[in-house]
C-alpha cells in the first residue's frame, strides 16, 4: 500500500513540477518576443538578420511546446494557444514607451528644473543633453551600461 501511495505522491510532484514548469516557463518565452526591439547594428544586414533571427525564435518557441505539451500529455496545439494568449495577455497589460521625442522632452524639463534648483549649471545641462543626443546613456531598461550605478566618467 505504501508503494502505491509513494507513486501517486510521485505522479502529483511531477504534475505540479509541470504546472510550474508551464509558469515559469510561459513568461520566458513571452520575454523572448521583446528581443526584436534592439536595434540592428546596421540596416542593411538588418532585414536578413531580423528574418533569421524571427525564424529562430520561431522555431525555438515552437520546439518549447512541443516538448512542454509532451511533458504535460496535452497536444501541441492546445499547449501553442495557451502560450499565446499568455503573450497577448502580457502585450495588452504593457505600457506603452515614450517615443524618442517625448524621453528628450521629459529630459530637458527635468535638466531646466535642476539649472532652476541650483543644482546644475546650464553648461552642465546642456551638456548632458548633447551626451543624449549622441547616444551616450543607455535606453530604456539600462541596456548597454555596465558600470556601476551612480557612477561617473572621470
Amino acid at each position: 500500500m505504501s508503494r502505491t501511495m509513494s507513486k501517486k505522491h510521485l505522479l502529483a510532484g511531477l504534475a505540479a513540477a509541470g504546472v510550474l514548469g508551464v509558469g515559469i516557463a510561459a513568461p520566458t518565452v513571452a520575454f523572448a518576443e521583446d528581443d526584436n526591439a534592439t536595434p540592428a547594428p546596421s540596416a542593411s544586414t538588418e532585414a536578413g538578420q531580423g528574418t533569421d533571427r524571427q525564424q529562430q525564435r520561431a522555431d525555438r518557441q515552437a520546439d518549447f511546446a512541443a516538448a512542454l505539451a509532451k511533458e504535460l500529455g496535452v497536444p501541441t496545439d492546445k499547449v501553442t494557444a495557451a502560450l499565446e494568449k499568455l503573450r497577448e495577455q502580457r502585450k495588452a497589460d504593457r505600457p506603452e514607451r515614450p517615443s524618442a521625442g517625448d524621453r528628450q522632452a521629459m529630459l530637458k524639463e527635468r535638466l531646466d528644473q535642476a539649472v532652476k534648483d541650483g543644482k546644475l549649471t546650464q553648461e552642465q545641462a546642456d551638456a548632458i543633453t548633447k551626451a543624449a543626443e549622441a547616444g551616450v546613456f543607455p535606453g530604456p531598461g539600462g541596456r548597454g551600461h555596465h558600470g556601476p550605478a551612480g557612477t561617473t566618467g572621470n
